[in-house]
């Protein structure tokens, strides 16, 4: 078994200097943290992969493909593999939780 805490996830992406940090990379997914402050522009290109958005805590808006809708803590957003998407209008410090699949390389 492999377990986390979510604290313990930031810490380590924090002290890390970066927006993403991956902890789990598995066979058929990978599991990440990703981290946008607010007033943030998030830099992302489409994947190669099918991934999953889950936020953990902060507001924001995402458009995918040529929808846009809002998010906070609870939403879970599917982006389809090599769909362009991007989170905007940060109002509060984001933090997602990202599942890929296959895994990202």
């Amino acid at each position: 078994m492999k377990a986390f805490r979510l604290d313990e996830l930031e810490a380590e992406r924090a002290a890390n200097d970066g927006a993403y940090l991956q902890f789990v990379k598995e066979r058929n997914m990978s599991v990440g943290l990703y981290a946008l402050d607010a007033g943030e522009l998030d830099p992302q290109q489409p994947h190669n992969q099918d991934e999953v958005y889950l936020v953990v805590s902060g507001r924001a808006s995402i458009t995918v493909g040529m929808e846009t809708t809002q998010v906070g803590r609870g939403s879970v957003v599917y982006v389809p593999a090599g769909v362009a998407h991007k989170f905007h209008h940060i109002t509060e410090d984001l933090r997602v939780m990202v599942v890929f699949s296959p895994p990202e390389s």
